[in-house]
This record gives C-alpha cells, structure tokens and sequence, in this order.
C-alpha cells in the first residue's frame, strides 16, 4: 500500500498546515479511520497499521498529526489540545470528509474525545489506546500512573531558552520517551526514530514546539466533567505493560462515558503505552471489529 503523505490548509490559529497521511486515495465508499499520534512521535507511528492490508481494505486510514508535530504548523505560536481536535476537524472538512471514527494513542486518545465533544455527529466512534482522561493529577499518580509532572518538567526548564538554528533534539530526550513508552528500542527502530526526530525538532522552532508539547502534556485540563457528553460508542484499548498510565486508571474511567451506547475497556496482556506500536495484531483486529460493527 503506497502512503499519500501531504499537508492541508485550514484557517485555525491564523492558517494552519496539518500534515496528514492517507494509506490510499480517499473512498468515501468504505469508513475512514483517523489517527492520533503520541507525545512527540508523527504519522510514522502508525508505521505498522499503513503495513497491515487486512486493516487497509476494511478502513480508509488517515493519520493526522497535532499540532508541535509532524508537519502541522501553525501561524499562532501557542496551542492546546483543543486546537489539535479543532484543527484535525476543519482538515476532516477540508478533505471532504463527513464522518470518521477517530484512534488515537496517549495525548492521541484525550485530543480524539475532544474532537468527539467538538463534533458528535462528525465523529462516529472512539479508540482511545493506553491513555488517560484526567489532568496529570494526584488521584491518577494514587491509581499507579506516571509522575507526569517530573517527566516534563525538566525539558520544560531546559528547552526555555532560544538556540541557534544548528541544534537537533538531543538524543537522550529521544530515549527517554521511547524507554517509558516502549520498553526502549531495537537498534533499527532507534535509528529510524532518532532520524525522524531530529527532521522534526531541528532550530529554535523546533525547540519551541517540542517545549509546547511537552508544556501541554504536564499542564493540560482533564475531561471528566465532559465525558457523560460523548454520545458515540467507545473502545478503549489498554497494555499491562503501560509504564505511563494504568489499567487501573482505565478501568475507573471507561464508566465515565455514560451516555455512550457502549464504553468498553479491552486489556491487552504484554502491551506497552505506544500500544499500536507494541501490539499491533491485536490493535488492528480490534478496531477492524469495532468498525465493523458500529459504521
């Protein structure tokens, strides 16, 4: 399956470009499923689904990266994760595309519930995979997830200041995220992702926007007040690898949505946070199912 890796324009935060990835042309024939990478990956990092061709034939898949990432680019120079969700709407628009059911993994997940809330009869279901719906608060560190606070905190103090336009992500920061997340790396996948993140966050640009990135992970605003108003059926995909949030969370959670007509949570044994990157069969054939089923 040949990608179609392109931008999009659209007016959010004083014109946008949003980097997006198709895994073919667009068929509105057949559902489309949205793609919501992590904390500071890309479309890249649904590598494996774009691979899977059981996956490509059921689904039209469409990655769309947020805004500090990818090629998303905004004219502004701040951004939330509501103007990730607001920005991946009006590029669904501008694609001509009605509705879609929307995938997203860690911040992939919170940014697709907000474009749920933002547009209920654009998104059609959800498949949050190892997430979180709350703000890096106490009662989630009491439930066992990471100190998300210690974590960012450091690249938040240290990406502060203005660089020179020869300065690359360090490759520390690269392992830190990839050790958390994946249980570290092989030496292929390290090298392909150092590469990827050295395109991405290279000069004082992409200094800033790996510090808003990081900013908006440590500093976001929860959404259980907000999830009783999610009207679409959810599927919530959790690893008992997850090092970043856990089952536990998850499990609390998944009784948030209680106006869905069907919130599940589906533990995934031996997965880690990154998990359409750590188990992707089992990703893959669950959200082949739920599609299935609710397009």
């Amino acid at each position: 399956m040949s990608k179609i890796e392109q931008t999009v324009e659209i007016p959010h935060l004083g014109g946008s470009s949003v980097g997006y990835t198709f895994g073919r042309p667009y068929d509105p024939a057949l559902p489309t499923l949205v793609l919501i990478n992590s904390y500071t990956t890309s479309a890249e990092l649904y590598r494996p689904q774009f691979a899977n061709p059981e996956l490509g034939s059921a689904v039209i898949l469409l990655a769309l990266e947020p805004y500090g990432h990818g090629r998303t680019r905004a004219s502004y120079q701040h951004f939330t994760y509501w103007d990730s969700a607001v920005a991946n709407l009006q590029a669904l628009d501008s694609l001509g595309i009605r509705e879609a059911f929307v995938l997203g993994t860690s911040q992939g997940g919170w940014i697709a519930v907000r474009m749920a809330l933002l547009a209920p009869n654009v998104v059609k279901g959800l498949i949050p995979l190892g997430t979180s719906m709350d703000f890096e608060s106490p009662r989630s560190l009491d439930l066992g997830c990471w100190d998300g606070i210690a974590f960012c905190t450091p690249s938040v103090d240290d990406l502060a200041d203005p660089v020179g336009e020869d300065w690359v992500v360090p490759d520390e920061f690269v392992d830190d995220v990839f050790n958390t997340a994946m249980g570290g790396l092989s030496a292929e996948e390290r090298a392909f992702w150092l590469a990827a993140y050295r395109a991405n966050y290279a000069g004082d640009a992409g200094r800033h926007r790996l510090r808003l990135s990081t900013v908006n992970l440590r500093d976001r605003d929860g959404l259980h007040g907000r999830l009783d108003e999610v009207r679409c059926p959810v599927l919530w995909l959790h690893g008992t690898k997850d090092q970043v949030y856990s089952v536990a969370n998850a499990q609390e959670e998944i009784r948030m949505f209680t106006r869905s007509p069907e919130a599940r949570l589906e533990v995934i044994e031996g997965g880690q946070h990154f998990l359409s990157a750590s188990k992707p069969e089992d990703v893959d054939s669950a959200a082949i199912e739920f599609v299935k089923r609710w397009a």
